[in-house]
């Protein structure tokens, strides 16, 4: 009963502050509620589907049309990136975004200087970053990443060697492979 009133409390602050960081979430909801035992802390997953059932019970509409909106943002960010094979990951594909999520791309790349290259020839300025993803329980590795904006959406794209196409990292929410969508697949759900 604690448990699910954590991740409930958890998805609230998801919703309401547009945090996608489920930690986070999950921490900020414990202390508001007094929890102080890990062992009653509630799985990603179970924070996931208390956004799903919040998002449908108070604003189903204006979440589709939101979702619709950064799916948009992020195929016109994909369509400007074509030649490094993009893919939408993260909320915005699952569908438990806010409208102040940021998009979550993955590029393919032999080097990061190519997609720094390509979002200068564009005029679009860009900041450079780092990313660690897990791979394994026991293996992260560090990425190189751009932020820049597409439409009025802020971008996150990690550039992946070529071969990391094949080997996609753990998802943060149930940590099996992460799904990833291609413009086309994007497309669809628009």
């Amino acid at each position: 009963m604690l448990r699910q009133a954590v991740a409930e409390e958890a998805a609230r602050v998801m919703a309401e502050q547009g945090i996608d960081d489920f930690l986070f979430a999950k921490r900020k909801a414990a202390a508001r509620l007094g929890v102080v035992d890990a062992s009653i802390l509630p799985r990603n997953t179970e924070i996931e589907a208390a956004l799903f059932a919040r998002r449908r019970l108070f604003a189903d509409d204006r979440h589709q049309d939101a979702i619709a909106d950064l799916r948009r943002s992020a195929l016109q960010a994909m369509r400007l990136m074509a030649e490094f094979e993009p893919r939408l990951v993260g909320p915005v594909l699952t569908g438990t975004a806010s409208a102040h999520s940021d998009i979550h791309l993955h590029l393919f790349s032999e080097s990061a200087e190519a997609v720094s290259l390509r979002l200068e020839e564009r005029g679009v300025p860009h900041e450079t970053l780092e990313r660690r993803l897990r791979f394994e329980r026991d293996r992260t590795v560090t990425f190189p990443a751009f932020r820049f904006v597409a439409g009025k959406q802020t971008i996150d794209a990690v550039v992946f060697p070529l071969d990391g196409i094949r080997q996609s990292p753990c998802s943060p929410v149930d940590g099996k492979p992460m799904r990833r969508a291609t413009a086309t697949e994007v497309a669809a759900l628009v």
